[in-house]
């Protein structure tokens, strides 16, 4: 079974288990008492099926049993043994009494002979007082029949009603009150399982111990009061005081403040000034063989490298004991000049408010560049200066560029708070790198992203290699979820096309999403020949399969369109994105490498010739409209069939049942890795990703946590510039997190344990499934101030992100980093 299978079962069990305690001590009290046996039974088999799912889930990680194994099993145990202990011999004894006095007339009879006796015993009570002088032997006869008539109700009630709801006679004597609260109090018990591990999440902290502890006290406390009001336990005044002290030092605790830098085991920096700690939570101690997992506990000063408070040492003071010199984030900046032989692509982007008009005609409000969503893409040869121009005209919250999966300079990576302010209306903002990494990539903004993205502040970004482009097609896919509909590029209808049979076709696939979406092609066999921009090593041949991109990621396909049926491009199973028709009348050669169709609105030129030699201008098209972007030297072997209109119905293929290619066993090894699982990495990093209550900026929420944590009160991680750095990533949580590393790669060196047997995964972006552990490396070779998050970029606007900072490298801004 998966881990995220057992995750399931045991909140299912935990769940459970306390219904059935909780339910037990309700029976009892109810007097009914075969019902509380038979929940009895249930309860117990519960805790003892949770107990074993923890000990199998146990065999993924310690991240999964952490709060388990130390606090909430532990505690599920003593509330079992105590209810087993107390309860059941009274439960025993009263089940086996209403056995005795079942079925049907003798226990009528047990009922009318304990109703007489009690009738009977309620007269003579009423007779005595008559006896005597007073008033009441003064009333005479009546009098004593009025009394006699008056006690008879009061005498039969509790056997009458007994027998009327089925409850055994004589169980209040049996079932006493303390083995009643032993049964709520073992379901107190159990609740805390699915309660800490649904609201506090991982890790564990002593603070939550505690406050666990003494909330299960409290209310067993409570119970026994309300079922013995009158009845005094020695000790209870004491215990009272205690769980008060208790629930007192346990609020104390999660105040403690925790460290703010996380160094991954490796040294910490070494710098005279100190950053200020935040609020977190000590975490519990963790058995041997845990160290790397990063455990936050009590207050340290650390050296500022940058972080969010944005407080470093004036540019060029040199470290202590280093020999690096502090750097603004400032000077980490894109050169001036391309590589040799290149050349300069400068854009101009304008964000905007507008009103775009999909490919049915539908109008939605959008946030666009230049108009358009998507934004007018960015191309490039390897080699060439991409200089962006950003100015914002109506977006009041704020726009940046970042450059998704590009590995650019620091001071250009555009993330507001950290790497340079949000542009605000009538500002402008230049960006300038070396297109050095050939691929397929995507810029978007960073200021108030999860808002700004699904808006549609987004475009792509495409970088070929220098040299005679190949012959064939190139198109752009990116895919978006706008106003409910899915949509590629600006079509939420099928794009129809048409090509020469033959002709070599490559669909750069890019989810701009928040959440993983299904690709399928069916057709044709085509090869997965990139993902996130880096080739893969001898991919072969698939059909028949379904590709998960996620969030922020980009596949490669590519094929040879042959003669006969279309080839159709399936996004979720339930939606035709492309329709690819083999037509021998289609143009089979066309526009020189760089250009773009003449019924591409969305191409932009990517400057090649001009007046200067070795600048040109890609300021993209106001009036763009179409899916994607064609690159490559046959630019025109596609043709565009039904235009900007609105396109005939596509027939979407029935590719449910298609199975998930699985990447890890994909392609081939390629010779010698620069690190993998047996390398000694200079600095280690967990990050367990979880959902609970956290303290941020001072204010509790329910956020989504890193190590128990949420921005900005997660610790920053620290690296120096040339280590190897290994990171694991931990989902324990219910929803897919695509993790998302800015400024570097990273190598895939395994997945649950088993590393990959396929082609090299390079990637930037990579889905952790619930219940999955990814261990990724990477050379920390690119100086800067970085975020480090999840790319739902709702998840990351409620707290799953971090920082990691490079040793002697600070920032001038805020870090409130507000995207």
């Amino acid at each position: 079974m998966s881990v995220e299978g057992l995750m399931a079962l045991d909140l299912l069990a935990g769940v459970l288990a306390a219904v059935a305690w909780l339910g037990a001590g309700a029976a009892a009290a109810a007097r009914h008492v075969r019902v509380a046996a038979g929940l009895f039974i249930l309860a117990v088999l519960a805790s003892l099926a949770r107990g074993g799912l923890v000990l199998a889930l146990a065999g993924a990680g310690w991240w999964f049993v952490q709060e388990k194994l130390i606090l909430t099993l532990p505690l599920l145990a003593v509330g079992t043994a105590t209810a087993v202990v107390l309860a059941a011999p009274s439960l025993a004894r009263a089940a086996l009494g209403a056995g005795r006095s079942r079925p049907g007339v003798s226990e009528a009879v047990q009922v009318e002979s304990t109703a007489t006796a009690a009738h009977a015993t309620g007269a003579r009570a009423v007779e005595e007082p008559t006896a005597g002088p007073g008033p009441a032997a003064e009333a005479g006869p009546a009098a004593e029949t009025r009394s006699a008539t008056e006690a008879e109700p009061a005498a039969e009630t509790p056997a009458a009603t007994e027998a009327g709801r089925g409850a055994v006679p004589g169980a209040a004597a049996l079932v006493r009150p303390w083995a009643v609260t032993a049964l709520f109090g073992a379901g107190y018990a159990a609740a805390a399982g699915p309660v800490v591990t649904l609201l506090m999440g991982y890790p564990a902290t002593w603070s939550t111990a505690v406050i666990t502890v003494v909330l299960v006290a409290a209310a067993v406390l409570t119970t026994q009061r309300l079922l013995a009001p009158g009845t005094r336990v020695r000790g209870t005044r004491a215990a009272v005081a205690a769980t008060v002290v208790a629930g007192l030092i346990g609020g104390g605790l999660a105040f403690l403040p925790a460290d703010d830098v996380d160094t991954g085991r490796g040294p910490a920096a070494t710098s005279a000034g100190t950053m200020p700690a935040s609020n977190g939570h000590a975490a519990m101690p963790m058995p041997g063989g845990h160290g790397a997992m990063p455990m936050p506990g009590g207050h340290a000063a650390m050296a500022v490298t940058g972080g969010r408070f944005g407080a470093g040492r004036p540019a060029g003071t040199r470290t202590a004991g280093t020999a690096r010199y502090d750097r603004p984030v400032t000077a980490l900046r894109g050169p001036a000049a391309p590589a040799p032989g290149g050349t300069v692509r400068r854009y101009e982007l304008t964000a905007r408010t507008a009103t775009v008009t999909l490919s049915s005609g539908r109008k939605v409000a959008a946030w666009t560049f230049n108009g358009t969503v998507p934004g007018p893409p960015i191309t490039a040869t390897e080699g060439d200066l991409v200089e962006v121009r950003l100015r914002n005209a109506d977006i009041a919250a704020g726009v940046t560029l970042h450059w998704h999966g590009y590995d650019v300079p620091a001071g250009e990576d555009g993330v507001p708070g950290l790497t340079q302010d949000g542009v605000l209306p009538g500002q402008e903002f230049v960006y300038r790198f070396r297109a050095l990494q050939v691929g397929t990539y995507w810029y978007h903004t960073h200021e108030v992203s999860d808002k700004g993205v699904k808006m549609g502040l987004y475009g792509a970004l495409v970088v070929t290699r220098r040299g005679p482009a190949p012959p064939g097609a190139d198109l752009t896919l990116p895919v978006h979820t706008f106003a409910g509909r899915t949509v590629l590029g600006d079509h939420d209808r099928p794009i129809e096309r048409r090509a020469a049979p033959g002709t070599a076709v490559r669909l750069r696939l890019v989810n701009t999403d928040n959440t993983p979406h299904r690709f399928t092609l069916a057709g044709v066999r085509y090869r997965v020949v990139a993902v996130d921009g880096s080739d893969l090593h001898a991919p072969g041949e698939v059909d028949r399969v379904g590709l998960r991109l996620p969030a922020g990621g980009r596949y490669d396909l590519a094929f040879t369109l042959a003669a006969g049926a279309p080839v159709t491009l399936a996004v979720d199973d339930r939606v035709a994105g492309l329709r690819l028709t083999p037509d021998p009348t289609a143009p089979a050669s066309g526009a020189a490498p760089g250009s773009s169709p003449e019924n591409d609105g969305t191409r932009t030129d990517t400057g090649e010739g001009g007046a200067d030699a070795t600048t040109g201008t890609g300021r993209g098209n106001a009036d763009a409209g179409d899916a994607g972007t064609t690159h490559g030297a046959n630019a025109q072997a596609v043709d565009d069939e039904a235009g900007q209109g609105g396109q005939g119905a596509v027939a979407v293929p029935d590719t449910r049942g298609w199975p998930e290619l699985d990447l890890t066993r994909y392609g081939t090894p390629a010779g010698p890795l620069p690190y993998n699982g047996s390398t000694r990495f200079d600095r280690d990093f967990t990050m367990v990703l979880d959902q609970g209550l956290a303290v941020s900026e001072g204010r509790p929420l329910y956020a989504h946590t890193v190590n128990g944590r949420a921005f900005p009160s997660v610790p920053t991680q620290q690296v120096r510039d040339g280590d190897l750095v290994r990171m694991t990533v931990v989902n324990r949580g219910r929803e897919t997190h695509p993790w998302h590393l800015h400024g570097h790669r990273v190598l895939l060196l395994a997945r649950d344990g088993r590393a990959p047997t396929g082609t090299p995964l390079w990637l930037d972006t990579f889905d952790v499934r619930p219940g999955e552990v990814w261990q990724v490396a990477f050379r920390a070779s690119n100086p800067g101030v970085w975020m480090n998050h999840c790319h739902n970029l709702s998840h990351a606007d409620q707290g799953m992100m971090l920082m990691l900072d490079y040793e002697g490298v600070t920032t001038p801004f805020h870090g409130a980093h507000g995207g």
